[in-house]
């Protein structure tokens, strides 16, 4: 960016230096693209309340004005015109601001968690990383990452926050640490289209889409409506936000200790007494690994160690390992330290007082929210120490399950935490609002398993919020969730399964479309390295429903017969089955127990069977975690998880 004024006088040596009076939002920047032709939304600060702005556009003989209010603010539009450039944009209040190096293109908005925000290389490395970044000079394609913050009131478009000098040429250097899907997205694009595009990275790790969503949407979603509404009361207000927190939190741990068989009220009873016809398990190691596979939620473990006389009286040092997330450590009964954090190593200092010779307890309870989870690391990180002395605490402890997730009250996020309601869409999403896109694409929902119920309503909410905002029903693309964790043949409570079932109802919106991801997962990273044919898929939803280049209909299920033990599934176009034999399917009869089916395909008729199913009711495919699933259109998309009952 080009600023020029002013000169003065500095160490006796005239200088002319760049100066401008005139303040825009940050997504104003040399090498910025801009949507073809829209109307570019001007607005900005000037220091000469009363004065003449004045835009003049390289793609224009015009010039627009503005005049500067009382609190210094200005506001205009400037149409913009087809695919082309590059070009200048000049904006003067009476001192010159010039942009350089602009286009105008076609310019999309690419949100969601970590998989939207994974980077080409950084912490991601994408498949073939090395390759892509050699690859990746594109001066047509325009990239403008969003800094991650967070705000409980919603930002102006002065105050969004940008990564380096704003819009950046697609380079090496320049894409190396931006969202991969974002990048192959838009490669596609520019390919098909040969027009210059830009994309907007606006992602946050780990988040819920509630965080994504305007408070005044909430208040009106089933399950965080009276939430929302306590927190629109607060008006923003970080005191009252805080206070309202730490009513919710009590609450919140009362209800814990109640369903919490190791809890008499705010007592650990089986953190104090050793407890008898518990199950063993060797440590360290995930537990998920070493007799409770699939489980997530809170363990209760026991040790019984013995204290050596010299030590009584003494502090000691208690090393639990590396806990995967959470913990609470108790010594003899007494609370001794309780962390958060995944992989982190905990130490706890025990008080003297509680060290006596002989028998003692070391109790630990677990809470895992996702993926593997237990008490974890080297045998070498976990011990008791006095000084010079150790005893290690590797090897058999006892344990007992607390209570599983699904069954757990949702913890209370801080309103200082990326993850509470509306503190993205805040920060991240409103301020951009003034600048024109031609739609939208997003990767998110993990952090929403736990919580499918609720994601049906919440995510078309967040979409149509969107929309209103913008005054238009823009084109919104969403990711599937990939398949992932453990594979089953049988899995009728997935919850992932459900999450992608509401992920999918999202089509019932005008303008939308999915990318199915159940095929390209991997059972035990969360992060698939595959976004190329992730942000390929996008591209091609994308290509057919916005731009009107090629088709994408991905068979999808039209109706089921069921004749004699065969259930016949009719889908709306023909299926290919990658493989000796269609996988993924299950069938039930009226018990609702379902069994892995036999299946023959032809064309777009798929018959299911089972030997144990004499008279089938329902049929799923690709109803699991991590399912295995090998059926395609005849043009390469896979379909997507089905089911034809609505049985829990």
């Amino acid at each position: 960016m080009n600023r020029y004024s002013l000169s003065l006088l500095a160490l006796g040596i005239t200088c002319s230096v760049g100066y401008a009076e005139v303040s825009l939002p940050a997504y104003f920047s040399d090498n910025m693209i801009v949507q073809q032709n829209s109307a570019l939304v001007v607005s900005g600060h000037s220091s000469r309340p009363g004065s003449t702005v004045t835009v003049t556009p390289g793609w224009s003989n015009r010039k627009y004005t503005a005049t500067v209010n009382h609190d210094g603010v200005f506001s205009l539009s400037v149409p913009t015109p087809k695919a082309g450039g590059p070009f200048t944009l000049a904006v003067s209040d009476g001192d010159l601001l010039t942009f350089d190096n602009v286009l105008s293109g076609e310019v999309w908005l690419c949100s969601g968690q970590s998989n939207m925000e994974m980077p080409v290389k950084g912490w991601g490395q994408v498949m073939n990383w090395e390759k892509e970044l050699a690859e990746a000079g594109h001066p047509s394609i325009r990239l403008l990452q969003i800094k991650r913050v967070k705000s409980s009131v919603p930002l102006t478009a002065s105050e969004i926050e940008v990564t380096g000098n704003g819009w950046a040429e697609c380079s090496p250097v320049s894409v190396e640490n931006f969202s991969a899907v974002a990048y192959f997205y838009a490669r596609a694009l520019a390919d098909k289209l040969n027009v210059p595009v830009g994309v907007i990275d606006t992602s946050w790790g780990g988040t819920p889409a509630e965080a994504w969503t305007s408070i005044q949407t909430l208040r009106h979603v089933v399950g965080i409506d009276r939430h929302a509404s306590e927190i629109a009361d607060c008006g923003g207000d970080m005191a009252r936000l805080k206070a309202k927190h730490e009513k919710d939190l009590s609450a919140w741990a009362d209800e814990m200790n109640a369903c919490d068989p190791g809890m008499d009220g705010d007592k650990a009873v089986w953190g104090a007494v050793p407890q008898s016809g518990w199950n063993t398990m060797e440590l360290p190691g995930a537990m998920e690994y070493k007799g409770l596979p699939d489980y997530d939620g809170s363990v209760w473990f026991q040790r019984v160690i013995e204290i050596p006389e010299s030590w009584e009286g003494k502090e000691v040092t208690l090393n639990v390992g590396r806990i995967d997330d959470e913990d609470v450590t108790y010594f003899n009964g007494v609370e001794v330290g309780r962390g958060g954090g995944y992989w982190i190593p905990r130490s706890y200092k025990v008080p003297a007082s509680v060290v006596k010779a002989g028998k003692a307890l070391v109790a630990v309870k677990v809470q895992d929210n996702s993926g593997t989870g237990g008490i974890c690391g080297d045998a070498s990180e976990m011990s008791v120490e006095s000084g010079n002395e150790r005893i290690s605490l590797s090897g058999i402890w006892n344990y007992h399950i607390g209570v599983p997730l699904d069954k757990q009250p949702r913890r209370p996020e801080s309103p200082e935490s990326q993850n509470y309601p509306g503190n993205l869409y805040n920060s991240m999403i409103h301020p951009l609002n003034d600048f024109p896109i031609k739609g939208a694409i997003w990767y998110q929902g993990e952090s929403n398993v736990d919580r499918w119920e609720q994601y049906t309503p919440l995510f078309q909410a967040m979409i149509g919020s969107w929309r209103d905002d913008r005054g238009t029903d823009f084109p919104f693309y969403f990711v599937q969730l990939a398949n992932f964790l453990d594979r089953h043949d049988v899995q009728p409570g997935s919850t992932w399964a459900h999450l992608r079932e509401a992920q999918a109802n999202a089509l019932q919106l005008d303008n939308t479309g999915m990318a199915v991801a159940i095929d390209i997962g991997e059972a035990y990273d969360i992060h698939p390295k595959n976004k190329q044919e992730i942000g390929e898929r996008l591209a091609r939803a994308s290509l057919a429903g916005t731009y009107g280049k090629g088709i994408y209909a991905p068979p999808a299920l039209s109706s089921m017969k069921v004749k004699g033990n065969k259930a016949v599934i009719t889908m709306d176009n023909p299926v290919t089955v990658r493989g000796d034999k269609a996988t993924g399917f299950v069938i039930c009869g009226a018990d609702m127990v379902f069994h892995r089916a036999d299946v023959t395909v032809d064309k777009n008729i798929i018959t299911v069977t089972s030997p144990d199913v004499s008279r089938p009711v329902a049929v799923r495919y690709g109803w699991a975690d991590n399912p295995a699933c090998n059926v395609y259109g005849t043009d390469g998309l896979p379909v997507a998880p089905f089911r034809t009952d609505c049985y829990r």
